[in-house]
């Protein structure tokens, strides 16, 4: 197939993406159009334009439909790009992006797009070598910290330390906020450091020097096979659920924390872990009330918090932790981490399934169906948790041991730096690297 326009030969995934807008799947063209970085730029945006106007995201089409029309110009690039960011398909935007800077190189608008488009995709190197190229034009703020962030977040801390220490006080206060979260990073990393290798399969090291969680588990499935520690899919066990609230209960320990109640928030899930925590805790169980001090708020998944009533409010409310407040999610979603970050977390996922959900099992005649969710009382289930058999699973054999031990000792040496700061949401993968599923 060629392009009317240049006889130059379109590629096969543009030729796909076509093809599934042709029968309406916008999706599926999206996806096609992530394997083809290297497209023509004007006939990829003739394809986005197409799935924008789709879509109805009029202001993305416009742009689409303009570098279309001019794609050797710097003003339709840009704007296409910053659509493509604000509409969350940032590896759209970053070939346009690149090429506006080529043209433009001393614009700083288009490097900090260009960043942000890097950091929406996770590709934090390339965020970092955009800046260093630029180095002796950076701003101090936003540019040069935008080059510690991302140093962290690649998992070059020499770097990030080295350029950290040339930053001044910010002048506008819009940036303090963000200073102060740097500056317990890099305490994190300091303390976490000496006890953990935070190379680029520490899971546990970073996800703690990066949002200040404290990982209980790591998954025993596909370690060396693209997962890392994290899961993809997992259905979840009471089993499972009474691992991590023994581990919860010795990183509490380990960190010299003593709670006196276990907070319950709105949604059921949490509910039913909540009651359970309070039993394997032994304290009482309350319902959550923003500003109580000295209380593990307990979250079987944030996210299901912020769909129940009261939802949006209550993860509100734990963005700034109160005094002694430390708040435990079970199941966390690391593709679409929640809104708040969690001080302590059980296990990351990419797509879950509670125990007490529709999960699925083996039919009658052996094939696999989806079963009923669960619709016992909260307690009852609470107690089946607290009853079940907390042996870890022994996996596939090919994941690095993670007794108790390993997460008491990291704990111990990090308490210092643990339950410090808002719970501002991680928005990143991190160095740490694992296989996903779209």
């Amino acid at each position: 197939m060629f392009s009317r326009r240049n006889r130059r030969p379109t590629s096969p995934e543009l030729a796909s993406a076509r093809e599934c807008l042709d029968q309406g799947d916008v999706p599926g063209a999206l996806r096609e159009l992530r394997q083809a970085p290297s497209a023509p730029l004007g006939e990829v945006a003739g394809v986005v334009g197409r799935a924008a106007g789709a879509a109805g995201f009029d202001d993305l089409q416009k742009a689409a439909t303009a570098l279309a029309a001019h794609p050797g110009r710097v003003r339709p690039l840009y704007d296409y790009g910053y659509a493509c960011v604000e509409r969350g398909v940032p590896y759209l935007a970053i070939p346009a992006l690149r090429e506006a800077l080529r043209l433009e190189p001393g614009s700083a608008g288009m490097l900090r797009e260009l960043v942000s488009a890097y950091e929406g995709e996770g590709r934090h190197r390339d965020a970092v070598d955009a800046l260093l190229a630029r180095e002796d034009g950076l701003a101090d703020w936003p540019d040069r910290y935008l080059l510690v962030f991302n140093a962290v977040l690649a998992g070059d801390l020499e770097l990030a330390r080295r350029q950290h220490a040339r930053l001044p006080a910010p002048a506008d206060d819009i940036w303090l906020g963000a200073r102060d979260r740097q500056n317990r990073v890099l305490e994190r990393a300091a303390t976490a450091g000496p006890v953990s290798p935070l190379d680029h399969s520490d899971l546990r090291g970073w996800q703690y020097v990066m949002g200040g969680t404290v990982l209980g588990t790591l998954s025993p499935f596909g370690f060396d096979a693209g997962m890392a520690g994290r899961y993809a899919w997992f259905q979840d066990s009471y089993d499972q659920c009474l691992q991590g609230l023994l581990r919860l209960k010795s990183v509490l320990a380990a960190a010299g924390v003593r709670p006196r109640s276990v907070s319950l928030l709105p949604d059921r899930g949490s509910r039913i872990l909540g009651l359970a925590a309070a039993e394997v805790l032994e304290l009482p169980a309350e319902p959550f009330e923003a500003g109580r001090e000295d209380t593990v708020v307990i979250a079987y998944d944030l996210d299901d918090t912020a769909r129940a009533d009261r939802g949006p409010e209550v993860i509100g409310q734990l963005f700034h932790r109160a005094p002694g407040q430390v708040l435990h999610e079970h199941a966390s979603c690391w593709t679409d981490p929640p809104a708040v970050a969690a001080d302590s977390v059980t296990l990351l996922h990419q797509s879950a399934v509670a125990p007490w959900g529709a999960g699925l099992r083996q039919g009658a005649d052996g094939a696999v169906e989806r079963g009923e969710p669960d619709e016992r009382p909260e307690a009852a289930i609470a107690a089946e948790i607290v009853a079940a058999d907390p042996t870890p699973d022994a996996g596939d054999g090919e994941t690095p041991a993670d007794p108790a031990e390993s997460l008491t000792d990291f704990v111990s040496a990090v308490r210092g730096t643990w339950l410090q700061g808002d719970r501002a949401r991680l928005r990143s993968s991190g160095p740490v690297a694992s296989s996903r599923f779209l």
